[in-house]
This record gives structure tokens, sequence and C-alpha cells, in this order.
């Protein structure tokens, strides 16, 4: 799953939370309508089936209430890609990445392999099982964990006993840390505590730079990984480092990818997001410098195989700056696809972040200067970001609005999903034209989401029905409807000026279809 992950560190972040936020994006040459629903305890399955490997999976008892963003269509799975669970922990599930030929041949992935032949036939070979994969991940995790770390550690249980079929990198958050996770080959993982003063770029590729073994392998402060990874290492050749240190490694050097497919693909998305954000030590001034940072491109440009994994910002940073990145596609740079100036041939050259394919954003946050009971927020939007907005809607639900969780593979503007397709395609078409219109949109919708998250976060706490008790848990009744009364004045809110921007642009690229003629009637 081609996608673009981006976390704040709690002291970076506006609000004082730790935030992690992902573009879920389809594959090239197809769209997965996405939908916002709630998974309660009862719908969890025992057992569960994943399609794509063919495993089964006995699954814990006693599972909690989780929200997700599965695909509306089920015959490739579940794909639950991002959610909150009922204790407050946070998780963004699908982020593809890379490793190298080394890696893969010491721990080989696991993918499934068919059955051929019939049972006693000469040349019968029975089927292989694969292992877990960005359909599983979310639906074998989430439900029975506690915090960011029992969460790393849940996973990485799996990964030793199931393998995966690809590499993968995911997000576990609550309301204090945020573990990054990198798998390494079929059944290795490494997990690095992402620092609370820094923000964290992610292009699907390997991307931790600095890595304590020592760390991870004792007290586990800020490292985990898997308990046999000095030895597996070691064994394959693994670590490229002149002096031979095993106890300080650099992931991206001894699991990671350098190829010229990365430097078109993913490593300029990491270049312009942190160029977008800012970071200690940034050049700004003439326009050479405003792309290139601190220092030539090759030191730090769109190509480098350096672009540090963490940045400290300037300032911190908001929902606003964490949407604006990851729908960015090189505004400013030469490498604008919508750009007017410059070499038309290089308004293509790399992949850009706000890219047509993408299905959702997902920003998630659990601010701990609120009651337990509201505390977690999920800022959510579908479609291609450059055209889209955000909106915050409160986790701890037992339903969802129906213009996010009723979505449906027949196209119809009265799905949220399916009216910013039908926005994005008419807005790329005619991006000038309905720029300011769309900028609007953003700026109202945004607002809009604030005053209500702020209005209800105050009448939660001014309200004498509900008990002290009650707001230092999640699991209360009276909380659950009054948070989803507030999601329903949300996506009000968000239809409403929503299907504005529709008819605005609608009527905007109608001026200029080809087929229009104009008379003076006067």
């Amino acid at each position: 799953m081609s996608c673009t992950t981006l976390l704040v560190g709690k002291n970076v972040s506006y609000d004082g939370a730790p935030i992690i936020a992902r573009d879920d994006d389809s594959s090239i040459g197809e769209f997965n309508p996405k939908k916002f629903i709630v998974v309660h305890p009862d719908e969890q399955p025992k057992t569960y089936h994943s399609v794509i490997s063919h495993l089964q999976i006995e699954l814990p008892e006693n599972p909690v209430r989780y929200t997700a963003g599965p695909n509306v269509d089920p015959r490739k799975g579940f794909w639950g890609d991002a959610g909150v669970n009922a204790y407050n922990v946070a998780m963004t599930t699908t982020e593809t990445i890379t490793t190298n030929s080394r890696v893969r041949g010491a721990d080989p992935l696991v993918p499934y392999i068919p059955g051929h032949g019939q049972k006693g036939d000469e040349d019968y070979t029975p089927e292989r099982l694969g292992g877990i994969g960005e359909e599983d991940f979310l639906v074998l995790t989430l439900p029975y964990i506690h915090s960011a770390r029992e969460g790393v550690k849940r996973f990485g249980q799996l990964l030793k006993k199931y393998g995966t079929y690809e590499s993968n990198g995911l997000a576990i958050s609550d309301a204090h840390e945020i573990w990054w996770l990198e798998t390494i080959g079929g059944h290795h993982w490494i997990a690095k505590r992402v620092p609370d003063d820094c923000y964290v770029t992610m292009p699907n590729q390997l991307g931790i730079d600095s890595f304590d073994l020592q760390d991870a392998l004792g007290k586990q402060e800020n490292h985990m990984c898997s308990e046999d990874m000095r030895e597996f290492i070691a064994n394959h050749n693994l670590n490229l480092s002149v002096d031979g240190n095993m106890d300080q490694i650099n992931p991206r050097v001894v699991f990671g990818s350098h190829s010229d497919y990365d430097h078109v693909y993913n490593t300029p998305r990491a270049w312009y997001m942190q160029h977008a954000l800012g970071f200690v030590g940034q050049n700004t001034g003439d326009a050479t410098s405003s792309y290139n940072n601190n220092g030539t491109s090759e030191d730090f440009g769109p190509e480098s195989d350096n672009i540090p994994w963490a940045q400290h910002p300037t300032r911190k940073l908001t929902i606003e700056d964490i949407k604006y990145a990851l729908s960015s596609h090189y505004q400013g740079t030469p490498f604008d696809p919508y750009g007017k100036t410059g070499d038309a041939k290089d308004h293509k050259l790399y992949r850009p972040i706000g890219i047509n394919r993408q299905s959702e954003l997902r920003i998630l946050e659990v601010r701990p200067d609120k009651p337990a009971a509201w505390a977690a927020l999920e800022w959510l939007t579908y479609g291609s970001n450059p055209f889209n907005t955000i909106t915050p809607f409160y986790s701890n639900v037992e339903r969802t609005p129906e213009y996010l969780s009723c979505t449906t593979l027949r196209p119809t503007t009265e799905s949220y999903y399916w009216a910013n397709r039908v926005i994005g395609a008419i807005c790329d078409a005619h991006f000038y034209e309905t720029f300011s219109a769309v900028a609007a949109y953003k700026q109202t919708t945004l607002a809009n989401g604030y005053k209500i998250v702020h209005d209800t976060d105050e009448a939660l706490e001014a309200n004498s029905h509900i008990p002290d008790d009650a707001k230092t848990t999640t699991d209360v009744a009276e909380v659950h409807e009054l948070l989803a009364l507030a999601n329903d004045a949300l996506s009000t809110q968000l239809k409403e000026n929503t299907d504005d921007l529709l008819d605005k642009v609608i009527y905007t690229a109608s001026m200029h279809m080809h087929n229009g003629f104009y008379f003076d009637e006067g």
C-alpha cells in the first residue's frame, strides 16, 4: 500500500498530544472506497480468517471496542487501516516499506502459495499458508492492547509466529508516547519511540536511521526489537559499519534500500514534508535554498539517502500543518504537477504526496489534558488530499455518522467518500479556476470542527449529570451518546459545506466546457 506517514511528538504538537497520521493510498490502477465504523466486541471474530494468506488465527478472549476504516469491498479482506480502541490506544497500520535483498535472503517473506493437483497424485503439492499482512494488522492487534508499548510487543509476537508476506511499518500511540515499528524480512522487527520533541516523516521506505540495540535488548526505554536481532545481524553479515559496532546501528543502512526507484517514488516525499514543516538549521531565502533546504541537493535534496528520520521543528505543529504536508504536491518547487513555471518535464518527475488514488487520511490523537472519556479524536477525510478538508470525530462512540459509515460501491454524492472523489476529479482539471473555492472550504470546515470540539469538551466538563468517575473511563453510555451527537453535528456541517463546494466546482467546470457558446442578446 503506497502511503505516507507523519508522526508528531507530544512536546511539538499544538495541543500536547502525540499525533500519528497517514495517507492511505490504493494500489496503482484502482480505488478502494472506505468507511468509518465502530467494531463492537461481539462483532470481533473469535477465529480470524485472512483472505490473502488463507491463515486461520485464534484470537484472545475479551476484545474491546475499536474504530476502523475498512474497505467497503470485502473481497480482499478487512483492511482496517487505522483506529482507536476503548483504552485510548491509536494505531495506523498499512505503510508498505522497503528492505534490501540481503535481509530478504536471510529471513524470506512468507507469501501464500496455492496447492497444485489432487492429494494422492504424483505431482500434488499442498498449499502453503502465507503470513500476516496489511489486511490483518489492525484487527489482530488493536482490540487487545492497553498501551502503545503493549501494542508493539503483541505485534512482534504475531510477526514471530506467523511471519509476513510484505515489508511494513506501523505506528501505535497513546496519550503519552508514539512507537514506530518496521518489519525486517519475514519474521523480524525493530521499533523506536518517537522523540517527544521531534516529528517523523515516512514515505514507503524503511526509515529509522539510528537504533540502540543495547537498549532494545535491555531496558527497552526507547527501542525494542526481535529477541534474536543481534545474532540475526551478525550471522548474515548485515552490519556494514566499518568499526563493526553492534550497539549503535543505522537500520536504514543495515536493512533498508537506496534504489533509483526510491529516489523518484519515496525520498522526495520525505524531503518535501520536512521542507514544508521546517526544522532547526533549515536555510530560508531565495528559491534555490527554499527547495534545497540546508545545503546542496546532494546533501539534503529530493534524491538524498540521508534525509533524517526525525527532525526538530522550529515551532509546534498543528492539524493544518499535518494536513498540508500530507496533501502536498511539491508546491513552490520545480516539481509541482500543477506548476506553471520551470521545465514541464520536471513537473511530474517525482511521486506527489497528495495523489489521485488516495483512499483516506486519518490523523489520530489522544489528548492528555482531557478526561479519558473524550480524549481521543480522529481527524478524517477521503479522496485526493489536495482537494478535500479534514474533520475531527470523537472515537469513544458506539456509532459513527452515516455520511462516513455507509459508503457504497456505487458512486453517490450522499456519501462523503464519493462526493470527494467527484470534487477531486473536477478540480484537478480546473486547478486554478477552483483553487479559491477549495481553500475557502478547507478553512470553513476546519473552523467548524475546532468550534464543535471546543464546545463539546466544555459542555462535557460542565455536565453535572456525568459523575466524576465517568470522566476517567471511556466506557460510559451517556458519554458515548453525547459524543455521537457531536459527531452527527460535525458530519451535518461537513455535508452542507461539501455539497456547497460541489455545486461551485461543477458550475465553474461547466463554464469551461468546450461546447460553450456565448451570444450577446442585448
